[in-house]
Protein backbone atom coordinates (compact mmCIF):
# COMPACT_ATOMS: atom_id res chain seq x y z
CA UNK A 1 0.00 0.00 0.00
CA UNK A 2 0.91 3.33 -0.43
CA UNK A 3 2.46 4.97 2.47
CA UNK A 4 0.61 8.28 2.07
CA UNK A 5 -3.48 8.28 2.23
CA UNK A 6 -5.26 8.39 -0.88
CA UNK A 7 -8.22 10.86 -1.64
CA UNK A 8 -11.27 9.05 -2.51
CA UNK A 9 -13.23 10.45 -5.26
CA UNK A 10 -16.45 11.58 -2.53
CA UNK A 11 -13.96 14.00 -0.53
CA UNK A 12 -12.00 15.03 -4.05
CA UNK A 13 -12.43 18.45 -4.83
CA UNK A 14 -14.57 19.21 -8.47
CA UNK A 15 -11.05 19.98 -10.27
CA UNK A 16 -9.92 16.61 -9.30
CA UNK A 17 -13.27 14.98 -9.63
CA UNK A 18 -12.96 16.00 -13.12
CA UNK A 19 -9.39 14.51 -13.46
CA UNK A 20 -10.73 11.10 -11.88
CA UNK A 21 -13.73 10.82 -14.41
CA UNK A 22 -10.99 11.07 -16.93
CA UNK A 23 -8.97 8.22 -15.56
CA UNK A 24 -11.29 6.31 -14.26
CA UNK A 25 -14.84 6.88 -15.00
CA UNK A 26 -17.25 6.59 -12.48
CA UNK A 27 -15.42 4.34 -10.38
CA UNK A 28 -14.00 5.97 -6.84
CA UNK A 29 -10.43 5.08 -7.79
CA UNK A 30 -9.34 4.14 -3.88
CA UNK A 31 -12.44 1.09 -3.92
CA UNK A 32 -11.86 0.18 -7.40
CA UNK A 33 -8.28 1.12 -8.53
CA UNK A 34 -7.31 0.13 -11.70
CA UNK A 35 -5.98 2.29 -14.94
CA UNK A 36 -6.59 1.18 -18.96
CA UNK A 37 -2.57 0.48 -18.72
CA UNK A 38 -2.93 -1.78 -15.73
CA UNK A 39 -1.68 -0.22 -12.97
CA UNK A 40 -3.71 1.07 -9.36
CA UNK A 41 -3.78 4.42 -10.28
CA UNK A 42 -2.82 5.55 -6.64
CA UNK A 43 -0.10 7.87 -8.31
CA UNK A 44 -2.83 9.97 -8.94
CA UNK A 45 -5.17 9.69 -5.70
CA UNK A 46 -1.79 9.94 -3.48
CA UNK A 47 -0.97 13.36 -5.33
CA UNK A 48 -4.45 14.14 -4.73
CA UNK A 49 -3.56 15.11 -0.96
CA UNK A 50 -2.09 18.40 -2.40
CA UNK A 51 -3.90 19.80 -5.11
CA UNK A 52 -1.88 21.83 -6.85
CA UNK A 53 0.86 19.49 -6.74
CA UNK A 54 -1.00 17.26 -8.93
CA UNK A 55 -2.13 19.88 -11.29
CA UNK A 56 1.87 20.91 -11.53
CA UNK A 57 2.68 17.48 -12.38
CA UNK A 58 0.02 17.37 -15.23
CA UNK A 59 0.77 20.43 -16.72
CA UNK A 60 4.38 19.02 -16.83
CA UNK A 61 2.96 15.94 -18.82
CA UNK A 62 1.17 18.37 -21.34
CA UNK A 63 4.51 20.06 -21.78
CA UNK A 64 6.36 17.37 -22.97
CA UNK A 65 4.02 16.26 -25.28
CA UNK A 66 3.46 19.67 -26.94
CA UNK A 67 3.51 19.83 -30.14
CA UNK A 68 5.84 23.23 -29.52
CA UNK A 69 8.32 20.50 -28.44
CA UNK A 70 12.09 20.53 -30.66
CA UNK A 71 13.38 17.37 -28.86
CA UNK A 72 11.60 14.24 -30.90
CA UNK A 73 9.02 12.09 -28.62
CA UNK A 74 11.36 8.72 -30.05
CA UNK A 75 14.49 10.14 -28.29
CA UNK A 76 12.51 11.58 -25.44
CA UNK A 77 10.92 8.11 -24.44
CA UNK A 78 14.27 6.50 -25.04
CA UNK A 79 15.69 8.88 -22.41
CA UNK A 80 12.54 8.30 -20.22
CA UNK A 81 12.17 4.70 -19.90
CA UNK A 82 16.14 4.80 -19.47
CA UNK A 83 15.24 7.32 -16.76
CA UNK A 84 13.19 4.16 -15.47
CA UNK A 85 15.51 1.69 -15.28
CA UNK A 86 18.50 3.68 -14.28
CA UNK A 87 16.69 4.98 -10.90
CA UNK A 88 15.07 1.92 -10.14
CA UNK A 89 11.54 2.64 -10.91
CA UNK A 90 9.25 -0.22 -12.08
CA UNK A 91 6.25 2.56 -12.53
CA UNK A 92 8.57 4.96 -14.49
CA UNK A 93 10.34 1.99 -16.73
CA UNK A 94 7.16 0.32 -17.39
CA UNK A 95 4.66 2.87 -17.99
CA UNK A 96 7.83 4.63 -20.45
CA UNK A 97 8.39 1.27 -22.39
CA UNK A 98 4.37 1.63 -23.51
CA UNK A 99 5.05 5.91 -24.24
CA UNK A 100 8.14 4.70 -26.41
CA UNK A 101 6.32 2.20 -28.49
CA UNK A 102 3.34 4.19 -28.99
CA UNK A 103 6.23 6.98 -29.74
CA UNK A 104 7.25 4.42 -32.35
CA UNK A 105 10.75 2.88 -30.24
CA UNK A 106 11.45 -0.29 -32.35
CA UNK A 107 10.64 -2.90 -29.74
CA UNK A 108 14.40 -4.14 -29.82
CA UNK A 109 15.41 -1.00 -28.80
CA UNK A 110 12.67 -1.69 -25.61
CA UNK A 111 14.11 -4.57 -25.04
CA UNK A 112 18.00 -3.35 -24.91
CA UNK A 113 17.24 -0.45 -22.35
CA UNK A 114 19.24 -1.82 -19.87
CA UNK A 115 22.24 -2.72 -21.54
CA UNK A 116 22.12 -0.27 -24.05
CA UNK A 117 25.57 0.64 -24.06
CA UNK A 118 26.28 -2.82 -25.57
CA UNK A 119 23.43 -2.82 -28.17
CA UNK A 120 24.23 -2.02 -31.23
CA UNK A 121 20.40 -1.20 -31.87
CA UNK A 122 20.82 2.52 -32.19
CA UNK A 123 22.11 5.41 -33.91
CA UNK A 124 24.43 7.64 -33.23
CA UNK A 125 22.20 10.45 -31.70
CA UNK A 126 19.91 7.71 -29.94
CA UNK A 127 23.36 7.24 -27.99
CA UNK A 128 24.37 10.09 -27.44
CA UNK A 129 21.02 10.86 -25.62
CA UNK A 130 21.03 7.88 -23.51
CA UNK A 131 25.18 8.23 -22.40
CA UNK A 132 23.52 11.96 -21.68
CA UNK A 133 20.26 10.36 -19.84
CA UNK A 134 22.76 8.22 -17.61
CA UNK A 135 25.05 11.51 -16.76
CA UNK A 136 22.27 13.21 -15.28
CA UNK A 137 20.72 10.07 -13.60
CA UNK A 138 23.41 7.94 -12.59
CA UNK A 139 26.26 10.91 -12.14
CA UNK A 140 23.93 13.17 -10.26
CA UNK A 141 24.45 16.05 -13.51
CA UNK A 142 27.74 15.28 -14.04
CA UNK A 143 28.39 15.36 -17.40
CA UNK A 144 31.74 14.78 -19.14
CA UNK A 145 32.35 17.85 -22.14
CA UNK A 146 32.78 14.39 -24.10
CA UNK A 147 29.65 13.42 -23.43
CA UNK A 148 28.12 16.75 -23.89
CA UNK A 149 30.15 17.30 -27.16
CA UNK A 150 28.30 14.13 -28.69
CA UNK A 151 25.09 15.37 -27.99
CA UNK A 152 25.41 18.70 -29.61
CA UNK A 153 26.49 16.97 -32.83
CA UNK A 154 22.57 15.78 -32.48
CA UNK A 155 20.26 18.22 -30.95
CA UNK A 156 20.11 22.27 -30.94
CA UNK A 157 20.10 24.13 -27.45
CA UNK A 158 16.37 23.88 -27.51
CA UNK A 159 16.32 20.20 -27.55
CA UNK A 160 18.94 19.78 -24.96
CA UNK A 161 17.15 21.92 -22.51
CA UNK A 162 13.80 20.15 -23.01
CA UNK A 163 15.84 16.75 -22.85
CA UNK A 164 17.20 18.12 -19.32
CA UNK A 165 14.46 18.96 -18.26
CA UNK A 166 12.47 15.98 -19.13
CA UNK A 167 15.04 13.80 -17.80
CA UNK A 168 15.61 15.42 -14.53
CA UNK A 169 11.45 15.79 -14.01
CA UNK A 170 11.34 12.33 -14.41
CA UNK A 171 13.81 10.79 -12.16
CA UNK A 172 11.97 13.28 -9.70
CA UNK A 173 8.92 11.32 -10.13
CA UNK A 174 10.69 7.86 -10.08
CA UNK A 175 12.08 8.88 -6.77
CA UNK A 176 8.79 10.10 -5.45
CA UNK A 177 7.05 6.90 -6.47
CA UNK A 178 9.72 4.87 -5.15
CA UNK A 179 10.01 6.79 -1.42
CA UNK A 180 5.76 6.42 -1.07
CA UNK A 181 5.39 3.04 -2.77
CA UNK A 182 3.28 4.24 -5.26
CA UNK A 183 2.18 2.02 -8.10
CA UNK A 184 4.95 -0.83 -9.49
CA UNK A 185 7.01 0.58 -7.01
CA UNK A 186 4.73 -0.28 -3.40
CA UNK A 187 7.70 -3.47 -3.02
CA UNK A 188 9.25 -4.56 0.02
CA UNK A 189 13.29 -3.28 0.54
CA UNK A 190 15.25 -6.18 -1.62
CA UNK A 191 18.48 -5.49 0.26
CA UNK A 192 18.44 -6.95 3.90
CA UNK A 193 20.11 -9.34 6.23
CA UNK A 194 19.89 -12.98 5.49
CA UNK A 195 19.49 -15.12 8.44
CA UNK A 196 22.01 -17.47 9.49
CA UNK A 197 21.25 -21.22 9.60
CA UNK A 198 19.36 -22.03 13.27
CA UNK A 199 21.65 -22.67 15.76
CA UNK A 200 24.86 -20.88 14.15
CA UNK A 201 26.53 -18.11 16.54
CA UNK A 202 27.26 -14.75 15.13
CA UNK A 203 30.59 -14.63 13.22
CA UNK A 204 32.51 -12.61 11.80
CA UNK A 205 33.12 -14.41 7.86
CA UNK A 206 35.84 -12.32 6.49
CA UNK A 207 38.37 -13.60 9.73
CA UNK A 208 37.24 -16.95 8.76
CA UNK A 209 38.04 -16.73 5.38
CA UNK A 210 41.83 -14.90 5.72
CA UNK A 211 42.88 -17.39 7.96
Amino acid sequence: MPRLRQVSKSEASEEIQQVYQRLFGDRDPVQQPGTSTGTPGNWWTVFAVVPDILEHAQRGFALFNSKHRKLSPILRELALTRTGFATGSQFVFSQHCKAARSAGVREEQIDAIPGWATSGAYSEAERAVLAYTDAIVLQDGRVSDGTFAALKQHLDDEAILELTYAVATYRLHATMSRALRLEYDDVDERIVEIAAPAGQQAADVMSQISR
